[in-house]
């Protein structure tokens, strides 16, 4: 095989071989992780009974979240999922680290929760009822002429 046949069967390829490189590295997964989950060794130092309120903010910071009622109860939640391509994002991993407070404000009890405890929702697929007459596109349009035809 001639010299220059040879070079160009072996750029095709070399070509070939980078368009299918960047194709499989253009579908890798896009990681997402949002949320605020402390570092176990500071949680692990969390000793209920000895520590306060403003201690704990010290140490883990804010929370993700409060309790509605009464704001005893503490969530530090993070979550991570993945995106691939165009599809829905798919959640990975997600973990809540809910810490407890008594009524004086001295830690009481800190849990994590992780993603099998979570429950799934399916919203119920139901549409509100409106008065008023259903026109369709063609009844829209001509009663649109017909109101820009009437001069005063």
């Amino acid at each position: 095989m001639p010299k220059s046949k040879r070079l160009s069967a072996m750029l095709k390829t070399t070509t070939c071989l980078i368009a299918l490189c960047l194709a499989v590295a253009a579908c890798s997964p896009r990681v997402h992780t949002r949320g605020n989950l402390p570092d176990p060794d500071v949680v692990a130092e969390l000793k209920p009974g000895d520590i306060t309120k403003d201690e704990v903010a010290e140490l883990l910071g804010s929370p993700s979240s409060t309790a509605v009622f009464g704001g005893e109860i503490w969530l530090y939640i993070s979550e991570r999922a993945e995106t691939f391509a165009w599809f829905k994002p798919e959640v990975k991993e997600r973990n809540i680290l809910v810490v407890s407070f008594d009524e004086d404000g001295i830690l009481k009890e800190v849990e994590r929760v992780g993603l099998d405890a979570a429950n799934n929702v399916v919203p119920v697929d139901r549409t509100t009822p409106t008065h008023g007459s259903k026109l369709t596109f063609l009844e829209q349009v001509v009663g649109n002429l017909q109101r820009f035809g009437k001069t005063e």
